[in-house]
């Protein structure tokens, strides 16, 4: 160990740790709104960057045809639900929301794929995609039950990743795709050469950070969010529509998970079930955070980056378990902490 390794060290654990700062954010946002541990944050990873690496090749993503047969699905649903109270308007809005839009998504993808289409589309339509079926998520498998116990949506949210990692597997295979870099610039600082694609890291990171303090503390929609999150009850009674502003939630979360992948694909190989490692890290950096605390989770996340690093240098074959271990002391601490309160019920 030198100086210049360190910075080397540092510089690739800052890097790791924004991504994880990311995907800690989108995992307090999802649980402060609707109680939900969301495991399947890491598909979200893993479908925004391997729909982005098969786009830039010119294929369809499977993807792109599941997030129209969770629109049908979805549809469905909504006239199941409102069968005793059906009208014109509720149909119409059902209709464009679930259907229309992922079939029109789906024959936007066909007629704008090919080796030759621009990066940004590419981007552009992989968020689209993984934005599609976050929303649909939501309304199939969690807000039919989102009034339940913290338990019974961990259940719901682990068998929603065993089924979106299986899915996966069909959809991408199980070889490992690579993307496009966003940008081939590069900065030199002293020993340590910063490439376009790690200052996007940092700047998207930092640019979600405050565009999250800004809608919540300066937005109508994100007051709405908060004002959720302390009460759901109390949300109600006060007019705000709980169910929009879990839709909101899981189309954020879902679009931080894409662009987080998008972010990491150029720089690694990612396979079909890598995003679930690279989630259980921003959850780490979520729960030191208390699944509250934004900047608290935004300071874990570089934590655990720098702590990856720094074992991945001195004990390779134990970097995972040291990470994981971080967990430890945190909950030990919390459950001395806190006193015992019964599970309060909506």
């Amino acid at each position: 160990m030198n100086t210049t390794i360190m910075l080397f060290l540092l510089q690739d654990g800052i890097t790791n740790g924004a991504i994880y700062a990311l995907l800690g954010l989108a995992l307090v946002l999802v649980f402060a709104v609707t109680r939900v541990i969301l495991i399947p944050q890491g598909e979200f990873v893993t479908y925004g960057a391997l729909s982005y690496a098969m786009l830039a090749t010119g294929q369809v993503p499977g993807t792109a045809r599941l997030a129209v047969a969770m629109g049908l699905v979805a549809f469905a649903l909504d006239l199941f639900f409102a069968r005793n109270a059906l009208h014109a308007r509720l149909v119409i809005r059902s209709v464009a929301l679930n259907i229309a839009f992922p079939v029109a998504l789906l024959g936007l993808i066909y007629a704008l794929v090919g080796p030759g289409t621009p990066i940004a589309v590419n981007i552009a339509l992989a968020l689209l995609i993984v934005a599609a079926i976050g929303l649909f998520l939501y309304r199939i498998a969690f807000q039919p039950i989102a009034h339940t116990s913290v338990l019974v949506l961990l259940i719901a949210s682990v068998g929603c990743h065993l089924a979106l990692q299986g899915l996966g597997l069909v959809f991408f295979g199980a070889e490992g795709l690579r993307a496009p870099a966003l940008s081939n610039a590069a900065v030199t600082a002293g020993p340590l050469r910063f490439t376009g694609q790690s200052l996007a890291v940092y700047g998207l990171t930092i640019g979600f950070i405050v565009a999250l303090w800004l809608f919540f503390g300066y937005t109508k929609t994100g007051k709405a969010l908060r004002a959720t999150a302390v009460n759901r009850l109390g949300a109600r009674l006060v007019g705000i529509r709980t169910t929009l502003s879990g839709q909101i939630a899981f189309l954020l979360a879902s679009v931080i998970g894409a662009i987080s992948g998008i972010l990491i694909v150029p720089i690694t190989t990612l396979y079909y079930d890598t995003g679930f490692l690279i989630g259980l890290k921003g959850f780490i950096a979520a729960i030191i955070g208390g699944l509250v605390s934004y900047p608290l989770t935004a300071v874990a996340a570089i934590v655990v980056g720098i702590v990856e690093a720094f074992s991945s240098f001195y004990a390779s074959n134990f970097k995972e378990v040291i990470v994981f271990t971080l967990i430890l002391p945190v909950l030990v601490l919390r459950s001395l902490a806190a006193p015992e309160v019964e599970e309060e019920k909506d």
